[in-house]
């Protein structure tokens, strides 16, 4: 929604603010969690702008608050500030964002404000957002070499490479059942809330199949631009209890979760450079999986030592071959 002028709603609800030749425009950021921006219609914020492309960018809400901008791998580029979005990147108060030659500037005054309160309430705020004891199953993915690849590609074929990957990550996850919980750098993590107190084979093939899809859209990613070398990503996945709660309202939960299997899903993810693979599954996982299908997919046990664990633990270790084919062995061919 645009409005001509700002009402009462602005005072503590984010907006974005863009001056035209008609005058200033106020966009509300209250009532989604996702708003995309560009020159097609289709887009939540449209901006008549020949330099703008047609999906430019998207800004998205997380269950921590937090807004992120994401380049969609647009042609001229997003900037904050000045400085190019090649990843997802996290907005403050008073930003000043430029897509092709429109200037926007965000703000969230009630910013300030409600960290005080939060401050203040501590206490009382953490038993009430983080009181639910829930199994989750927690995916990390990661973009391999990411460091190298900055700095051997041109920064418009990184941004444009990078956006377009992130964007497609989001979808595939979305389609899968989840959602992107958080952007880390270079990677993705995405929770599966599971309503019982075990795992289905439905939700199993749901993560199994968003790593297959994530694998492949990773490798046409490498065929359409002009890379270094092939794209290449790894993946962790930890199913354990956590402690979450609703933190938000719309179209899905906004659930956040923290806790060991959190952490312990990051570390299975480091973990497969260790052990040469691309996956690792703990083994509350992979014993999922084998109950979903017996005679399927077999990975190998590794006793590895995850950062900051006393003991050594074990995961389930292979390459995205070995998921495609228990998602073929489940969909009868079709990933």
């Amino acid at each position: 929604m645009v409005d001509s002028k700002p009402t009462i709603a602005f005072k503590s609800f984010p907006y974005l603010l863009v001056e035209t030749e008609a005058g200033t425009r106020y966009v509300s950021l209250e009532g989604y969690t996702c708003w995309t921006i560009g020159r097609s219609q289709d887009n939540n914020f449209v901006l008549k702008d020949r330099w703008i492309s047609r999906a430019h960018a998207m800004l998205q809400r997380m269950e921590t608050g937090e807004y992120y901008l994401i380049d969609l791998g647009s042609r001229n580029g997003t900037f904050i500030n000045g400085r190019r979005v090649c990843i997802p990147a996290t907005l403050n108060n008073g930003d000043r964002l430029t897509f092709g030659q429109t200037e926007v500037e965000f703000y969230w005054p009630a910013q300030a404000d409600a960290q005080e309160s939060e401050d203040a309430d501590c206490d009382d705020s953490a038993t009430a957002l983080l009181s639910v004891r829930r199994l989750i199953s927690v995916m990390v993915v990661d973009i391999r070499d990411f460091t190298v690849l900055t700095r051997q590609l041109d920064e418009a074929i990184l941004s444009e490479t990078i956006g377009t990957w992130f964007h497609q990550a989001g979808q595939i996850i979305r389609d899968a059942g989840s959602w992107v919980d958080k952007y880390i750098g270079d990677a993705v993590m995405a929770v599966w809330f599971h309503a019982d107190e075990q795992v289905s084979s439905h939700e199993v093939l749901q993560i199994c199949q968003a790593l297959s899809h994530l694998h492949k859209m990773t490798q046409q990613l490498s065929e359409t631009f002009p890379l270094p070398f092939p794209l290449r990503i790894g993946a962790g996945v930890n199913t354990g209890y956590a402690m979450v709660g609703n933190t938000g309202s719309g179209d899905r939960p906004d659930y956040t979760a923290l806790g060991d299997t959190v952490n312990a899903a990051f570390r299975l993810e480091s973990s497969t450079k260790q052990l040469g693979k691309e996956v690792a599954l703990a083994q509350a996982t992979y014993h999922y999986l084998r109950a979903a299908d017996p005679a399927g997919v077999l990975l190998e046990a590794h006793e590895v030592n995850l950062k900051g664990y006393d003991r050594p633990t074990i995961a389930y270790a292979g390459n995205f071959d070995d998921i495609d084919t228990f998602v073929r062995e489940r969909t009868g061919g079709d990933t």
